[in-house]
């Protein structure tokens, strides 16, 4: 299920010592696999966004300057070498088999298509529940107002539960892509850009701590300048549009 993933040995060392064995023989365990998969989604999708190890790879998906159908398939080169899959590693501990658990995740992914839409309105009632192109718009704009919201993937009650949900506002436009726009065109700069910046920067702290905080701590810190940001720190960072 997991080639070439680092976090493949996590996944079948939970799964080996499971705490139980739930089967998919009826439609409520189906329903709880899948909220309990897109909570797992929830950490990945806010850790991916929090945390620059995996950001290196997010950040692809985050580079259009569009938002539209197309942009969902926007995807990372380097994702199953950063381990992302070690958070569906709790629920396969507590006993869901890998394959259904990756399977739900791949379904996961197949929703959200419809979500990197600009031209479908908000949905009534069903905003407060699922996640919508309304919710998704939020989520990929680089708006200082919107920046780093709206992280579930099926469902939205998961970032209303833990302070992440902001709703689209009318008299605030999203404006899309990162916030040090990405201006080339090249497949190879779009993949590996924010790994090189990562490496710059690990080059160029002074410390092992320097160097671990620049791994795990979120986008836009300089390890070499702790008083001065590389740019700014993403959520300081106030963008203006003309």
């Amino acid at each position: 299920m997991l080639p070439l993933s680092i976090a493949q040995p996590l996944v079948d060392l939970a799964w080996n010592h499971r705490l139980f064995t739930i089967p998919l023989n009826g439609v409520l365990s189906v329903v709880v696999l899948v909220i309990a998969q897109d909570f797992s989604y929830y950490w990945f999708h806010r850790a991916s966004h929090r945390v620059r190890w995996f950001w290196a790879t997010h950040a692809i998906h985050h580079s259009s300057n569009e938002f539209n159908l197309a942009a969902s398939y926007r995807f990372g080169w380097t994702g199953r070498l950063t381990g992302a899959a070690v958070f569906y590693v709790p629920m396969i501990w507590l006993g869901f088999a890998p394959g259904p658990v990756f399977i739900a995740a791949g379904i996961n992914l197949l929703y959200q298509f419809w979500l990197h839409a600009e031209w479908i309105p908000k949905l009534g009632w069903l905003e407060y529940v699922l996640n919508t192109p309304s919710h998704h718009r939020v989520h990929h704009a680089c708006n200082a107002e919107y920046l780093d919201r709206n992280y579930g993937g099926i469902f939205i009650v998961f970032d209303r539960m833990f302070g992440t949900f902001v709703a689209e506002r009318d008299d605030l436009p999203c404006h899309y892509g990162l916030v040090k726009p990405l201006r080339s065109n090249n497949p190879v700069v779009i993949a590996f850009h924010e790994w090189a910046a990562l490496g710059r920067d690990l080059w160029r702290s002074p410390t092992w701590r320097g160097r671990l905080a620049c791994l795990i701590g979120p986008p836009g810190d300089d390890p070499a300048t702790p008083a001065v940001k590389s740019g700014e720190r993403r959520e300081d960072r106030k963008l203006t549009f003309g």
